[in-house]
């Protein structure tokens, strides 16, 4: 794949996510099916009780399908991208990139059965993408810290993927503090992440875009 084509997907698959649950948010609420609110705020709604219902149901699925794919495509390419200015890569990072997809995947179908085994697995969907998209990006940055060069890159996806947990982690802190008081931010939080997790992709890109200009490093 070109240093172009990289450039594209890295920014479509960071895009189309992010797109996918704002979009299916504003046609659940065009259609009435969500309070008017701010999802990053108190008291509005998950990303799941957007495309839960409606139009919104089949949006969701059909975009967000096709980003799974391209998440772990980007990874593949970013994982040849490394090899190429002469890092050592995690033999983890790519098991754990196809997990990612496939969680992100498993979420993505389950979406909208009220079934109490499909919301189990919407738990562990939801779960373990995160999980596992923590882990490949902080493969990613510990690949990039390790070589002097990179160093300057390695920290800041790092540092930003230490903020990611430190958020995760707050969340069960105030979970377990405020008990119920603490459901009326959950939903936040849960936006706040999603955004974060998809904005690491985009710090990823920029990184490889310095690398692959002319006279840029590497």
């Amino acid at each position: 794949m070109s240093e172009r084509q990289l450039f594209w997907l890295g920014w479509l698959a960071a895009l189309l996510p992010l797109v996918t649950t704002h979009l299916s948010y504003g046609v659940s609420l065009w259609e009435e099916q969500i309070p008017a609110c701010i999802p990053y705020w108190a008291d509005c709604v998950s990303i799941s009780r957007t495309g839960r219902y409606g139009s919104a149901y089949w949006l969701f699925k059909s975009l967000m399908l096709p980003a799974c794919v391209l998440l772990w495509w980007f990874w593949w390419q970013s994982e040849g991208w490394l090899r190429q200015q002469g890092l050592k890569v995690s033999r983890v990072m790519m098991p754990l990139a196809l997990l990612a997809s496939l969680a992100l995947a498993t979420y993505t179908l389950t979406l909208g059965h009220a079934n109490d085994h499909f919301a189990v697995l919407r738990r562990i969907g939801v779960a373990g993408f995160i999980l596992c998209t923590y882990l490949v990006q902080v493969s990613v940055g510990a690949s990039l810290y390790q070589s002097p060069v990179w160093r300057w890159a390695g920290s800041r996806v790092l540092a930003l993927g230490t903020l990611i947990v430190l958020i995760a982690l707050l969340t069960l802190v105030l979970d377990l503090a405020l008990e119920q008081d603490y459901e009326q931010w959950e939903d936040a939080f849960e936006w706040w992440l999603f955004l974060l997790l998809n904005g690491q992709l985009f710090l990823i890109l920029s990184v490889q875009r310095v690398g692959n200009r002319p006279g840029g490093i590497g």
